[in-house]
């Protein structure tokens, strides 16, 4: 069973490649992914990678865990599983909004 590990701190410089050779050393790697900003394109400083098995994905996370990569202290363990999004629409208060002269409401 593939296992899906949370990558924090990375240095802003890492790529997915990048993250993948990082783990590559530890087993085979499914997926690298590094998250990054919807509107810039810049990175988050976090990733994912997916490993196919089990054992290979626990020595990385014992190796990498607290270690130093690129001047940044990282953070490896087991993804959390993604929560359901709720709510949404964001349309708040229910007051009107803009300019509607001198008449209350």
């Amino acid at each position: 069973m593939a296992k899906n590990l949370y990558v924090g701190n990375l240095s802003y410089g890492v790529n997915d490649a990048e993250l993948e050779s990082i783990f590559a050393q530890f087993g085979k790697v499914d997926s690298a992914r590094v998250i990054s900003d919807r509107e810039t394109g810049r990175s988050k400083g976090f990733g994912f990678v997916e490993m196919a098995d089990d054992n290979e994905a626990q020595a990385a996370i014992e190796a990498l865990n607290g270690k130093e990569q690129m001047g940044r202290t990282l953070t490896v363990n087991e993804a959390k599983p993604r929560e359901p999004r709720t709510g949404g629409g964001g349309f708040g208060g229910g007051r009107p909004r803009g300019d509607f002269g001198s008449k209350r409401y």
